[in-house]
């Protein structure tokens, strides 16, 4: 396959996306070709270590390739989507806990579903060109990939504030909202991949990592504690509105470009899973995802959302509940339990 390079190297697992022109988009192939290397790999002695990375400077991933869902969800036929997200999220999972450390590169773009393969390993790198976002409420979906998961246990409201706003992180701002644990500057990842190759150990790695350039959360965090305390989105809403400040007027715009339906279900998704506290896993983030993707294309947003984004580009996607008022019994209707349709393991 073209589009990734599974490989070991000295004492490494390998993995490189290879799609730099289409930003290393992942699509299902890819998806299950990363699943097989781990498997493969988790009881191979000759591997100590896994290292993810990919061919450009624009991006790590910048998501899932959506073109196929969109045709066939266009077409009436949801399964093939939900088989899509059902197959990922298991690999989210197997890449979060699995047995080996697991080391992700992430320059550039690192957006949705580039997040649920690089940013669940041990030891996530980031440099200056870093860009982590976890953008699906502007396609009208919910942070998923077990993007909930690092949202519910960001430092106070960040997890709302990032999962409705879908707010791009700077390097400084993933390692303080828990999306990344390394800065590197990126000239010095080659010989950093090489040492991990040699040696199968991290120990170097953790070494060299430095301290990066400020970023821009901690600088407003204590305004997004106040902006976001609401319970619910309508509640968010009406405090941006009575806010003069530039910066709550700023986030109300980027806020309101979003569907609301996927705004206030990920809002929900954040609450919910921040009150299990100690019970909290990245299997039950996904289970609770996967409720609302499953259902995404025939009662949510999503076909309108890709449609105005990415096939007409208009940018004027007409949402459902545009005033942002959300009833919670919509809320209640995409984040239900799916009974015999609920995500396994």
């Amino acid at each position: 396959m073209t589009d990734i390079s599974i490989r070991i190297t000295g004492r490494a697992g390998r993995i490189t996306l290879q799609r730099p022109d289409a930003l290393n988009a992942m699509t299902y192939e890819m998806c299950t070709a990363i699943e097989t290397a781990f498997d493969d790999w988790r009881n191979n002695a000759d591997v100590a270590v896994v290292v993810l990375d990919a061919e450009g400077d624009r991006a790590f991933c910048s998501g899932g390739d959506i073109a196929d869902l969109y045709a066939t969800g266009k077409a009436g036929d949801f399964a093939f989507g939900q088989k899509f997200w059902a197959d990922e999220y298991r690999l989210n999972a197997k890449i979060f806990t699995y047995s080996k450390p697991v080391i992700s590169f992430l320059q550039g773009f690192t957006m949705g579903g580039g997040v649920g393969i690089g940013c669940h390993g041990t030891h996530r790198v980031v440099g200056d060109t870093s860009q982590i976002a976890m953008p699906e409420v502007g396609i009208g979906l919910v942070p998923d990939v077990g993007g909930s998961l690092m949202l519910a246990l960001a430092p106070g409201r960040l997890g709302e504030y990032l999962g409705s706003t879908a707010t791009r992180m700077g390097p400084d701002d993933a390692i303080h909202a828990g999306f990344a644990d390394l800065y590197l500057p990126e000239a010095d990842w080659p010989a950093q991949i090489a040492t991990l190759e040699t040696t199968g150990k991290t120990d170097t790695l953790e070494a060299a990592s430095q301290t990066p350039p400020s970023g821009t959360l901690r600088t407003h965090e204590t305004e997004i504690d106040r902006l976001f305390s609401g319970d619910t989105l309508s509640d968010i809403l009406l405090v941006l509105g009575e806010d003069n400040s530039d910066f709550a007027q700023e986030t109300l715009k980027k806020l309101r470009r979003n569907s609301p339906l996927s705004v206030a279900c990920a809002i929900e998704t954040v609450h919910r899973l921040r009150e299990l506290e100690t019970t909290l896993s990245v299997q039950k983030a996904l289970d609770l995802e996967y409720r609302f993707t499953f259902r995404a294309m025939e009662h949510g947003d999503f076909l309108e959302g890709i449609r105005a984004q990415i096939i007409d580009k208009d940018r004027n996607p007409q949402w459902q509940f545009a005033d942002g008022h959300v009833p919670m019994m919509a809320i209640s209707k995409m984040l239900q339990p799916l009974g015999d349709n609920a995500l396994t393991f």
